[in-house]
């Protein structure tokens, strides 16, 4: 069993000197890698657009070396274990840290669909609009245009990405899964041709450092879980295990998919909490 919620984050010890000289020097190679790429990303889009439409056939492997440089620069392990499908459809995952973006990006070409508040953030949300992340608005009266932006994408190759539970964690647990964005899998269009990916993304803390050191939960606000990350003197590493891709059309309606997603992506968070290895 995954061991149940661990209350609230610990509050953040002092920074040393030492500290803050890595926060400094990796969060520069980061900037710099990741606006630099940014301006590169737009300007050929500025091609790519106007010719392909929808599909990007060149940008997305900009994202990728950003999400893989991220690592690099970190110092954090990153392993990978199965095959990322090749079908049209989407990929869910438990939710653990912002780290999930460069985590989920660095080894599949994905599309993040995320609420459509985070497209005004400064910095992450141009970020997102570069990357072609899907945005979701909660009125109701917009549901039928997103459900065809839905289809549009998906029709288009993309792969979507989204998180079902709704919220991060500590990264020792898996929330319910809510099953509302797997609706729109079932539309007559999409049914008999699209697949989901359930994912675990399992991160193992550095040595001496909490299990939940990763985790970004509760009251702790983006900054904090930044610097935190970024001052380690030692990184811990992310595991990154694809399961079986589901097939729509073998499922009788939202509820039972979400369900066998759910199930699939907890198994394997559990296999390796138990086992404290990476899932082979």
């Amino acid at each position: 069993m995954i061991p149940e919620p661990i209350g609230e984050p610990p509050a953040p010890g002092a920074f040393s000197g030492l500290d803050w000289v890595r926060v400094v020097l990796r969060g520069t190679l980061l900037t710099l890698v990741t606006f630099g790429c940014l301006a590169l990303l737009l300007l050929v889009r500025l091609i790519e657009r106007p010719i392909f439409g929808l599909r990007r056939p060149v940008t997305p492997y900009i994202t990728q070396f950003v999400c893989r440089s991220a690592f690099v620069i970190l110092g954090m392990g990153f392993a990978t274990h199965g095959r990322p499908m090749t079908m049209k459809g989407a990929v869910v995952a438990n939710h653990t840290s912002w780290l999930d973006i460069f985590t989920l990006n660095a080894r599949k070409r994905i599309y993040y669909v995320s609420k459509a508040e985070v497209a005004e953030w400064p910095a992450i949300g141009w970020l997102a609009r570069a990357t072609g992340t899907v945005f979701i608005h909660r009125d109701p009266r917009q549901a039928a245009s997103q459900k065809e932006m839905f289809v549009s994408r998906l029709m288009a190759g993309h792969k979507l990405m989204f998180f079902p539970e709704g919220t991060s964690t500590d990264g020792r647990r898996v929330l319910p899964f809510k099953p509302t964005l797997f609706q729109a899998f079932f539309e007559d269009r999409l049914r008999d041709q699209t697949h989901i990916q359930p994912v675990s993304v399992v991160y193992r803390a550095p040595e001496g450092q909490p299990a939940t050191f990763y985790g970004w939960w509760g009251d702790t606000d983006f900054l904090s879980s930044l610097l935190k990350v970024l001052a380690a003197r030692k990184q811990g590493r992310v595991d990154v295990y694809y399961h079986d891709p589901l097939r729509v059309a073998d499922f009788d309606n939202r509820k039972t998919l979400s369900v066998a997603a759910e199930t699939a992506v907890r198994s394997g968070l559990e296999s390796y909490l138990l086992a404290d290895q990476p899932i082979a």
